[in-house]
């Protein structure tokens, strides 16, 4: 009963996230014009979700933004109420070395929440999230894989798009990485926060089990979205880099291209 349970979750979960545009020429701006950069770091970097070492301060920072059509789908009335902007903004960087691609983000929030109790769930239901999707341009197949400010993380591989079954959520990596920081309190909707903080490693040797090099010759491409639930927002904002045409964080033909950088 339990695995119907889960496997009806799955189904819903996965026909909500993977409705994606006919074209990707109706994007604002595509891969192709789009570019990620992570900086190659020799010194260690240490998971405490603080940010706090000189390779970060070094590298790019890209803006999450609203995909397009965010809202065009609401009553006209809601629409004026949440309006066109941005609510609470955030900021996303890379690294990497020889053993892990480091993801680090810091948000704004003024209610950080995630509910969810257990690793390898689907923690985007349970409360606020940052999810990294990775995939080489030339293949069928990619990742998802997202923290929480709770410090509870989960990893997804997908064979390819028309393949997302339970099975893609069986296996998460003992090295996977997650430390978070939180500037407020977790969990109380009663008074307001400032934001969280997040430090993810994903271990490379999980990237190149299938194949590709990680490397540039493997045309990666990346995309960063975010879940943030508040009790002082309209409604649940969702907000990536790259700019996508609609909310579908897997529309995979708009990721941004990854360079890394040495």
């Amino acid at each position: 009963m339990k695995q119907k349970s889960l496997f009806k979750t799955f189904a819903i979960a996965c026909t909500s996230m993977l409705t994606f545009a006919a074209a990707a020429g109706d994007s604002g701006q595509n891969a192709a014009s789009q570019e990620v950069i992570a900086k190659y770091t020799a010194d260690p970097i240490k998971l405490d979700g603080k940010l706090d070492e000189k390779a970060w301060a070094a590298a790019p920072a890209y803006s999450l933004v609203l995909p397009l059509k965010s809202s065009s789908s609401l009553p006209e009335s809601m629409q004026k109420n949440i309006g066109d902007n941005i609510r609470e903004k955030g900021t996303v960087k890379l690294l990497w070395d020889d053993n892990y691609l480091y993801v680090g983000a810091e948000l704004e929030d003024s209610d950080v929440m995630n509910e969810g109790k257990d690793d390898q769930t689907h923690l985007y239901t349970t409360g606020d999230l940052i999810e990294v999707f990775l995939k080489p341009a030339d293949e069928n197949y990619y990742w998802e894989i997202y923290g929480a400010p709770n410090n509870k993380k989960t990893w997804f591989f997908y064979p390819s798009r028309g393949r997302a079954l339970p099975g893609c959520l069986s296996y998460l990596p003992k090295d996977l990485k997650v430390a978070a920081t939180v500037d407020g309190t977790l969990n109380n909707w009663r008074d307001r926060d400032k934001g969280w903080t997040i430090e993810i490693a994903i271990p490379i040797k999980e990237l190149t089990a299938y194949g590709a090099k990680f490397d540039n010759s493997a045309n990666w491409t990346v995309l960063f979205g975010r879940y943030n639930y508040s009790a002082y927002l309209q409604k649940l904002e969702y907000s990536a880099y790259p700019l996508l045409s609609q909310i579908s964080f897997h529309l995979y033909e708009e990721y941004a291209k990854l360079r890394l950088e040495k």
